[in-house]
């Protein structure tokens, strides 16, 4: 009630709370329960807030409903989870409810896209999808690694389907939630959600990336909602003008990596007729330390060219491969 209180005031379109949370192991603090639910309702009754919190079972589903709370949100771990999510929606139908669907705990489209179907097959309609970030073996400043790509490729595919981010999540630490939060609405998201609490360090879960209601305001106050699209003449001239431009620097990358590629297939030939075997492990460093050592030379992002010339080395040992497989 302190927190809704404190938000009451800061035009929150919906107040969110975890009444059961799946953790990843035992003996952590796994949510209060069907009680929490009750105390959401007093902050829909006195506060006239609406109100949202996580079902993972048709249980959950349909105490959340009985006790009206306005939307549903499926977590991480139920999206990675067809069965439990056919659960849910075999729960939700006839029932017209907003539901939020957050991305897998893995890097996987397919499984958010069929989490949103299987709801959408149920008959609810008011759908949006949350990014809340991907588990990743690899260091990164963030809990969980962003992988902007994926969204964006959601955006692109369900064009009209809302899309809010957690950067609490993706962040893990309440620094980071700012340009989080702000790349999000730079790439065309609907709005954030953002985890906040009276006295952060005393918090029974995920501490490090709450903040106080009133960093939270200070958080909106400095995110910028940028225009959706240009509304000048003047303005959609030079911008077309600059995409043919990018376009005829597309046409020469691809164009040089078709001359590559044909370069590929002469030296997959040469190592076939010498019994050579395609991958060539200190070349492949080489070859990755060379093209950062450029990138930055020229000014371009070292890290981008490395990713980058992953996939083109993947390539490359696919066309010698087949090269290879080829009769003599």
């Amino acid at each position: 009630m302190q927190t809704a209180q404190a938000l009451k005031q800061q035009n929150i379109h919906l107040f969110r709370a975890g009444i059961w949370k799946p953790r990843s192991r035992p003996n952590s603090f796994e949510g209060i329960g069907l009680q929490g639910l009750a105390w959401l309702g007093r902050v829909k009754r006195e506060l006239g807030l609406p109100v949202s919190t996580e079902v993972a079972t048709a249980r959950h589903v349909e105490e959340a409903l009985r006790q009206g709370i306005d939307v549903l949100w499926v977590g991480a771990r139920t999206t990675v989870n067809p069965f439990a999510v056919q659960e849910i929606a075999d729960a939700l139908r006839g029932v017209q409810v907003p539901v939020m669907i957050k991305n897998p705990v893995n890097p996987d489209l397919a499984l958010w896209i069929g989490a949103l179907e299987r709801i959408y097959q149920a008959g609810v309609r008011d759908l949006v999808a949350i990014h809340r970030g991907f588990s990743s073996y690899q260091k990164s400043k963030y809990r969980n690694a962003p992988v902007w790509q994926i969204p964006i490729e959601l955006k692109a595919q369900f064009q009209g389907l809302p899309i809010v981010v957690d950067p609490s999540h993706i962040a893990g630490r309440r620094e980071l939630i700012l340009p989080v939060s702000q790349k999000a609405l730079d790439l065309g998201y609907d709005g954030v959600m953002i985890e906040t609490h009276p006295t952060p360090e005393k918090a029974w879960s995920d501490a490090d990336q709450q903040v106080t209601p009133e960093a939270l305001e200070a958080i909106l106050a400095g995110l910028q909602v940028r225009k959706s699209d240009y509304d000048d003449v003047e303005l959609v001239n030079r911008a077309e003008e600059l995409r043919l431009q990018i376009d005829a620097a597309d046409h020469d990358i691809i164009a040089a990596l078709a001359k590559r590629m044909a370069l590929v297939e002469q030296i997959g030939e040469y190592k076939k007729q010498n019994n050579v075997q395609v991958l060539q492990l200190e070349r492949w460093k080489e070859i990755f330390r060379s093209r950062a050592e450029w990138a930055a030379e020229a000014g371009v992002n070292p890290v981008f060219v490395e990713e980058l010339y992953k996939l083109i080395h993947v390539e490359s040992i696919r066309k010698q491969t087949e090269v290879l497989k080829q009769e003599k």
